[in-house]
């Protein structure tokens, strides 16, 4: 795993545990920026999403972890802001080719329907994946108006 990677994390009440287990995991392997919630009261997730959203559309870290039931909430908001690109990716091989195809810079896990264990696996997969550029490049140009 890359160390020092400056990552935003943030969820709603359904992903705040696996959130919580996740910075935990991964301890001092990753720079948490920690965009809440500090509970798993209700919550609603856009707030959430937003402030992932922002930090890695304005450069302020290298990548953000979005947390919700299904994930696509979540997502579906990241993807409003400029320069973002999230997936959501439900196992380690989604993640991965989000980020070496897609240049994906947020990844949306779906926290009812992955383990811990899964979760885990498709964190490090996507933190440790790189664009691969070339090809994919011209496409991921496209995405943007």
């Amino acid at each position: 795993m890359m160390k020092n990677k400056n990552i935003a994390i943030g969820s709603d009440h359904a992903g705040f545990d696996l959130k919580e287990f996740i910075k935990g995991k991964f301890g001092q392997e990753i720079n948490w920026t920690d965009m809440g919630p500090s509970s798993a009261n209700r919550v609603d997730y856009p707030d959430y999403a937003h402030k992932v959203a922002e930090s890695v559309s304005n450069n302020t870290v290298d990548l953000g972890i979005l947390i919700c039931g299904s994930g696509n909430g979540v997502c579906m908001t990241a993807n409003k802001h400029e320069g973002v690109r999230a997936g959501l990716a439900w196992e380690s091989e989604l993640a991965s080719l989000a980020r070496e195809h897609n240049n994906a810079n947020v990844i949306c896990l779906p926290a009812r329907f992955i383990t811990e264990d899964q979760a885990v696996e498709i964190v490090r997969a996507y933190v440790d994946a790189e664009f691969e550029g070339g090809r994919h490049e011209t496409r991921v140009q496209k995405i943007e108006k």
